[in-house]
């Protein structure tokens, strides 16, 4: 089994690279940056002796590199990689999409379609949303946030983009009678105070937090994606969070209602990343 997880070089997606690893998958890490990556793969070996794992460049803010990844047949693919900005100034992909959406749902979108020949039958595409999507609203009159550019919304937005696109993804690949699933996956509440050291990629800080009661660490955030890359009791359409309060715990699936269940709303999704990507994910 082979899996490409992107942002793989650290937080939750270096822990769904790890834990993929130790269940005897071979990983390949989507980095843009060459020495995070390998920093990302020495740590990883030295937790997994013996794993097989490689990287491959992947800039999601450049639809080129987008397109021509070079990673061979896949069994899953993990579209994890995100930024949230901070600061106030709405700042652009090297395509003029807003960063937020452009990185976290327009790069993945059109990874999905360069990947469409490479996922092999049977394969999963596993997008990670967020707990954040569940209070979001698109505005598809400005899906670029170029009349109001608030960090944390263009985040939530982001995030319900691509729920909706994993779902629009879903009910294609069914309608063509696709072997493939497109599964959604959210972390919960994952801190860095509560994630277990993985030097240098990271160092877990002193402090302790009453937040443990409620919340969980990076290595138990990124179980709901392992569990839909790679679990046997998976299906397409399902979204799987963890178990407590969609905070915490042991992956579970969860109901699709509310923003999730609106199907107008994903097609309108999906045409509109047509337009902006200039590709479209086919499968058959």
């Amino acid at each position: 089994m082979t899996v490409l997880v992107t942002g793989g070089n650290a937080g939750i997606g270096y822990f769904v690279a790890e834990q993929v690893a130790e269940a005897g998958a071979e990983v390949v890490l989507g980095s843009r940056d060459a020495a995070k990556a390998e920093v990302a793969l020495q740590v990883l070996r030295e937790r997994v002796p013996g794993a097989r794992a490689s990287w491959a460049r992947l800039d999601l803010a450049d639809l080129a590199s987008v397109k021509g990844i070079e990673v061979g047949e896949l069994d899953a693919v993990v579209l994890n990689a995100g930024v949230y900005l901070e600061g106030p100034e709405r700042r652009e992909t090297k395509d003029g999409h807003e960063m937020t959406f452009g990185v976290n749902h327009l790069g993945h979108f059109a990874l999905t379609a360069a990947l469409q020949d490479r996922l092999k039958p049977g394969a999963r595409i596993v997008t990670m949303g967020s707990f954040a999507a569940k209070s979001a609203k698109l505005d598809f009159d400005d899906l670029q946030s170029e009349r109001a550019y608030q960090p944390k919304t263009a985040y939530e937005r982001s995030k319900l983009a691509q729920t909706l696109f994993a779902l629009e993804l879903d009910r294609r690949l069914r309608a063509v009678g696709s072997s493939r699933l497109s599964v959604v996956a959210h972390p919960g509440g994952a801190l860095d105070s509560l994630t277990p050291d993985r030097p240098p990629l990271h160092v877990r800080s002193t402090k302790l937090s009453l937040a443990r009661i409620a919340l969980q660490g990076k290595d138990d955030g990124a179980r709901p994606a392992v569990r839909a890359a790679a679990g046997p009791d998976v299906h397409s359409g399902q979204i799987w969070g963890p178990r407590v309060f969609g905070l915490k715990g042991k992956p579970r699936p969860e109901p699709v209602r509310g923003p999730y269940a609106d199907a107008e709303a994903a097609a309108r999704v999906w045409a509109a990343s047509v337009e902006l990507t200039g590709v479209e994910p086919v499968f058959s």
